[in-house]
């Protein structure tokens, strides 16, 4: 594509606008007859002109202002042949002042014009941005407003979501705590993977001003290791086992004692064992997966 001046895109622009004279036009149309190029910049000023056309409903103009405009154009009554003074005939020579002052005013209108050509281009290329602005600003905030082949299709975005892996069952361990040949008295549950324990209280009840106490006994400890106080509800639950071996956790025999009120004061028993029992594996492991 050949390069044009400013003055042939101006042109291209008012062309489009319609704001040009009848002999700017007739130049126009005559380049785009003969220059393909040319005819592309026509059509691109068209095009980005066009939104605001889609954008502005036709509206009647009233009965009298059509008279003047037929009146403005000449088309309203014949009129009489425009008279002019007769001027007298110019000097045949004319000084060198006097024509730079010529060429100079030539300069002037030419320059004036283009100036008025860009005013009016930059004017209507703010009116578009703005437009265009206003347009997204209604589609994003209120898209009803706008005509449905203007409205921001909606988008559809299908997103696929996987439960997570269920956890795999743990090992189950349940201790029966009783005296020797008595009736169960707390039932000692322990989870194989986590080592949390719940005591279930059966049959036993404590003193008044006397508390029961879980301790654990293995012979790899020095001493009987208190898992705390069972408390007065249905249900104790804890997490204290958390920080011994899980073979111990398994071997280990495990006893109730009876302390004073809130539990032995210096982490030893002070009675001997009243319940006791050992863990055996109520629920295995679930099997690996293959």
């Amino acid at each position: 594509m050949m390069a044009y001046s400013d003055d042939h895109i101006a042109l291209a622009a008012e062309y489009a606008l319609g704001t040009l004279d009848a002999d700017e036009r007739a130049q126009v149309e005559t380049m785009i007859s003969v220059d393909k190029d040319f005819t592309v910049i026509v059509q691109a000023w068209e095009h980005k002109l066009g939104a605001l056309n889609q954008m502005v409903g036709s509206v009647e103009p009233r009965p009298e202002l059509w008279d003047k405009i037929r009146t403005a154009v000449g088309h309203s009554e014949p009129q009489a042949p425009l008279m002019l003074p007769e001027q007298p005939a110019p000097p045949v020579a004319a000084s060198v002042e006097e024509l730079a002052a010529v060429v100079d005013n030539a300069n002037v209108v030419r320059l004036t014009a283009n100036a008025r050509r860009w005013r009016t281009v930059a004017s209507f290329t703010s009116a578009i941005a703005a437009a265009l602005v206003a347009m997204i600003g209604v589609g994003l905030l209120v898209p009803d407003l706008l005509p449905d082949r203007m409205r921001p299709r909606p988008q559809t975005q299908v997103v696929e979501a996987s439960a997570p892996p269920a956890p795999a069952p743990s090992a189950q361990y349940v201790a029966v705590l009783q005296r020797e040949g008595g009736s169960p008295a707390f039932i000692l549950t322990v989870d194989g993977a986590t080592k949390g324990f719940t005591v279930r209280k059966v049959g036993a009840s404590a003193e008044p001003g006397k508390s029961f106490e879980l301790w654990l006994i293995s012979d790899k400890l020095p001493r009987p290791r208190s898992l705390g106080v069972i408390g007065g509800s249905d249900f104790t639950s804890r997490a204290v086992l958390a920080s011994y071996d899980s073979d111990m956790v398994k071997a280990a025999t495990y006893a109730v004692t009876v302390e004073q009120a809130g539990g032995s004061p210096d982490g030893n028993p002070h009675s001997a064992p009243v319940f006791s029992g050992k863990l055996i594996e109520a629920v295995p492991p679930a099997a690996p997966a293959r």
